[in-house]
């Protein structure tokens, strides 16, 4: 149906064409049937058979806006997004799988338009509110998601003895329009200001996992704790080599271990030991199905939802200090300038000589530590050696043009009740850019080789960003006096990146970056490899976290089939080529969930964290300036809006060519980054 000559043909016409028996005949409509359902295929009026893009209709995922309109995001990579005003969205709700017949094609400055013709799949029938009881009859629950554009209607009878104000979880029955839509209450999560019904609210609103099922949990029960001499046949025996974890103070999970050592010849050998996790989950195993169906571990403020059961994750899979564990190593030889000029990647064992952590590596690099110097003595020239290394690494990549924003992340620290007691910038120190450098350096090495052996797999990319967007960029950054090189729809990284090193120290450089960032397109999984713009790289995949990311365990898999056999079947081939696109989208699924979930679960928790301020004064710094009023960052990174009918002393308009309010009788002009001195005058969890 694919191929340019095919005309819609009806079904017996397509028995015909396939010579279908007629003890066929009954599997050939289910499977016509299964891929109409899945919108790879559509039936015409005429009942005549053919593929979407044929008929203007295009196959994705609606991410939804609180404003009510959408965006249909293309299954095809090379597709751009398509418009839906709130009127064509036809009951279709943000996460939903959807058929989009587009009305107008891409112009200069607009995307495509369309309208939703039919919902192939639910992305969520399952949605988190507040019940709102109006009568003895019936009431309503208002979504905490702004994206779902219905109060939901309850009937008396479908409302499991709710109370008004509790939170709870409804399943979606049906969403007859844009402002109605009905369902019934499964589940009450309690009061909305119970202690944990608010990340309770947020596991519930984004449908992640709280419990392993039984099968799941016996699998993992049935995998030996301890490592036998059978299991290390085979493997190359790294147990006599040094090396370390180093990771946060409260990471249980060690998916990485690493190795330095300086050649004769003057070159570095780098290893980068990742936890061979494919060994102990097989394809198809229970475990499998449940760590592709999780997509990758979800880290929320109090608690962490993992990919694997704690048995593996934390136990045989963990890279423990002192103990044998088996691993795939991705050796490179770094010369002076930080070009791998060899490499080799194989199974190995291991046995790390220290748990380190960012801080203490931190102190004997940077600070001298004296007390740690003793402690590490025969580990501290390794150390020295890395730093060295990273920072080579690191300015290689700068050079070839990879983008390096310089954004504080906030860490919110929470009490045994759940409750925040501080927000503390996240330290961005040497110790943790060795392990990114290296990380980063292993991916891309792993990446090329296997792109090179044409094997199928599984690559991390990030496409060029959208003309449009950089332009409107290019426009905003004129008024702060800077310009990027190079047309928009042509934008090389490097250019984007020595803007950012004008800008550093800057107090324009907050928002300059922020604005930069949300012009460019959102990492993802693929099949194909195109390249990671951000980067700078032409291969990049995602090897080293195979406990956390279902990509990088799905690509050991590979790597071993590889190694183990030298080269895999023409069979085995079309297999991954069939199952890798719909593996690396449902991954990419599963990330911007998780992203989503951990940012709203921080962000909830910095808004209670300021709960007992109100009337507190700070010193803070304006980071984006709107018509409506000033954003104002406090040095702890919260940051809060001062709306224009507080700014009492004068009548603001808003300028948009300078992103500033200016005062009419006064002529006081508020930029962003500027000082200025805020109270806090209330806060909506």
């Amino acid at each position: 149906m694919l191929e340019q000559a095919y005309k819609p043909l009806m079904l017996e016409e397509l028995i015909e064409v396939f010579g279908i028996g007629e003890e066929e005949r009954e599997a050939f409509v289910k499977l016509l049937q299964q891929m109409e359902e899945d919108g790879k295929i559509v039936q015409t009026r005429a009942k005549r058979y053919g593929v979407p893009e044929r008929f203007n209709l295009v196959r994705g995922t609606l991410q939804g806006t609180s404003k009510g309109f959408g965006f249909v995001i293309p299954d095809a990579a090379h597709q751009d997004d398509i418009y839906v005003h709130l009127n064509d969205m036809n009951g279709a709700l943000d996460g939903d799988l959807v058929l989009v017949r587009i009305h107008k094609r891409k112009s200069d400055h607009r995307r495509p338009e369309g309208e939703i013709v039919r919902v192939l799949k639910r992305g969520r029938d399952r949605i988190v509110g507040t019940f709102r009881r109006l009568s003895s009859h019936f009431g309503f629950v208002i979504p905490d998601d702004k994206r779902i554009p219905a109060d939901i209607f309850i009937a008396h009878e479908l409302q499991m003895n709710a109370r008004d104000g509790q939170k709870v979880v409804v399943k979606l029955h049906q969403i007859t329009g844009r402002h109605s839509a009905e369902g019934e209450i499964i589940e009450i999560l309690g009061h909305k200001d119970d202690p944990g019904v608010d990340i309770l609210s947020i596991i519930r609103k984004h449908g992640l996992p709280e419990k392993f099922p039984e099968e799941v949990l016996a699998e993992a029960e049935q995998i030996p704790g301890e490592i036998s001499e059978e299991e290390i046949k085979g493997r190359r025996d790294l147990r006599g080599r040094t090396m370390v974890t180093i990771d946060g103070e409260d990471a249980k999970d060690l998916d990485d271990a690493v190795s330095v050592e300086r050649l004769e010849n003057g070159n570095v050998r780098l290893g980068v030991h990742i936890a061979d996790v494919s060994y102990y989950v097989k394809e198809g195993s229970a475990l499998d199905r449940e760590a592709y169906e999780r997509g990758c571990s979800v880290y929320l403020v109090d608690r962490v939802i993992p990919m694997l059961p704690k048995r593996l994750s934390n136990g045989i899979c963990s890279l423990n200090p002192k103990v044998d564990r088996l691993t795939m190593t991705c050796d490179m030889e770094i010369d002076p300038e930080g070009n791998v000029v060899d490499y080799d990647i194989y199974p190995s064992v291991i046995r790390t000589n220290e748990r380190m952590t960012y801080s203490d590596v931190k102190k004997i690099v940077v600070d001298e530590d004296t007390e740690l110097i003793e402690r590490y003595r025969p580990l501290v020239d390794d150390f020295r050696l890395m730093a060295d290394l990273a920072k080579t690494l690191r300015q290689k990549r700068l050079q070839r043009g990879a983008i390096d924003f310089n954004f504080a992340e906030a860490k919110v620290i929470i009490n045994e009740k759940g409750e925040p007691v501080d927000i503390v910038k996240r330290p961005r120190t040497i110790a943790e850019q060795l392990i990114e450098e290296f990380m980063l350096k292993a991916n891309e090495t792993v990446a090329e080789h296997f792109y090179r052996l044409e094997v199928p797999f599984v690559y991390r990319i990030h496409e060029n960003p959208d003309a449009e967007k950089l332009k409107a960029f290019y426009e905003f950054i004129t008024s702060f006096g800077y310009s990027v090189k190079g047309r928009p729809d042509q934008v090389k990284p490097h250019a984007l990146q020595s803007l950012l090193e004008k800008i550093r120290g800057k107090r324009e450089e907050h928002v300059i970056s922020t604005v930069m960032l949300r012009s460019m397109k959102q990492a993802k999984y693929a099949a194909e490899c195109i390249g990671h713009f951000g980067l700078a790289a032409p291969f990049y995949s995602h090897f080293t976290s195979p406990i956390r990311r279902y990509p990088d365990l799905l690509i050991h898999r590979i790597i071993r089939e590889v190694l183990t056999q030298g080269s895999l079947s023409v069979e085995r081939i079309d297999e991954l080529n069939e199952i890798l696109p719909d593996a690396a989208q449902q991954s990419s699924i599963r990330e911007r969930i998780a992203v989503d979930a951990e940012r709203e679960s921080q962000d909830l928790k910095i808004a209670e964290f300021m709960m007992d301020k109100i009337g507190d004064e700070y010193e803070g710094i304006i980071s984006s300036v709107t018509s409506f009023g000033i954003f104002v960052e406090l040095p702890n990174t919260v940051e809060g809006l001062v709306h224009v009918s507080y700014l009492t002393d004068d009548y603001y308009h808003y300028d948009e060519s300078s992103y500033s309010l200016i005062g009419e009788r006064t002529g006081r002009i508020m930029r962003i980054g500027d000082k200025v001195r805020i109270k806090v005058s209330g806060v909506n969890i």
